[in-house]
């Protein structure tokens, strides 16, 4: 098996291409050990690894986000290491699949939200699945556009201006409704 890399734009996560699946759908970020804990056997062994901080898996990679603490030239053999091995036992990914909360709004937003959605899933995601991190749409209230930035996106040093000046702009040029992107809490 060979696992190939790619940085990220946030010089703290790197980008693992094991060459098979991961997930089947969807995206899963992971922000420390507890989370991880009884959802994915390969998160709860990645976590073993002194110095990682985050993972994140995405259809066919992973991210990892690593501490301050440790440079990528002593982090990352453990980290293929682990990769590698459990692929290779045939391990499943996750024990089950977690449920996220449903969006919010208003039903009357229905086909702007719906809208906001297919710009998201066609123009933004595959955008920034390339840098390894996913996008997630919480809400629409008021003109207001909720979003999280997951995975290497969401510590990027850049995630702030992506959500401002990239994807507001965007939303709002084809969606009038839309008057401001914000990051969820």
């Amino acid at each position: 098996m060979f696992i190939q890399t790619e940085q990220t734009p946030n010089p703290a996560t790197l980008k693992f291409i094991p060459g098979k699946q991961v997930l089947a759908e969807g995206t899963l970020d992971y922000s420390g050990a507890e989370d991880a804990e009884g959802q994915s056997p390969l998160a709860e062994q990645l976590f073993t690894v002194d110095g990682v901080r985050a993972v994140f898996f995405g259809y066919d990679f992973i991210t990892i986000t690593k501490s301050d603490s440790v440079e990528w030239y002593e982090l990352k053999p453990a980290v293929l290491g682990t990769i590698m091995e459990h692929f290779t036992a045939g391990r499943p990914v996750m024990y089950e699949t977690a449920d996220s909360p449903e969006p919010t709004f208003d039903e009357e937003d229905n086909e702007v939200v719906r809208q906001i959605k297919e710009l998201l899933d066609t123009r933004v995601r595959p955008a920034v699945a390339q840098d390894g991190g996913d996008i997630m749409f919480h809400g629409f209230d008021q003109g207001v556009v909720y979003l999280t930035m997951r995975g290497a996106c969401a510590g990027c040093p850049s995630s702030t201006a992506t959500l401002k000046m990239g994807i507001e702009n965007m939303l709002r040029h084809y969606i009038p409704e839309v008057s401001e992107v914000r990051a969820a809490l």
